[in-house]
């Protein structure tokens, strides 16, 4: 499988992926600050998640990628998508 520039073309809606997001931070459990950079995550892509017209839709788009946890992105976060992967 390849890497799909969302410029070329977006997940279905609701579909589960792959993303790709530069410098991601997910910080560690406990209180110091410590972080790992993840730069693929699994989300969910939302299509046209905000309402037209809103502060949401106005500043980030239409579109919402969903995480699994505390992950959620705007859409301009992510670059690049792929499905999952088949079971082995």
């Amino acid at each position: 499988m390849k890497w799909i520039d969302i410029t070329n073309e977006l997940p279905a809606d609701r579909q589960r992926v792959l993303a790709f997001v530069p410098g991601n931070k997910v910080f560690l459990p406990g209180k110091s600050g410590e972080f790992e950079i993840r730069e693929v995550i699994v989300l969910h892509f939302n299509q046209n998640f905000y309402d037209v017209g809103t502060e949401k839709f106005l500043r980030h788009g239409p579109h919402f990628w969903q995480g699994e946890g505390n992950s959620n992105h705007f859409f301009s976060d992510i670059t690049h998508w792929m499905p999952m992967p088949g079971s082995p």
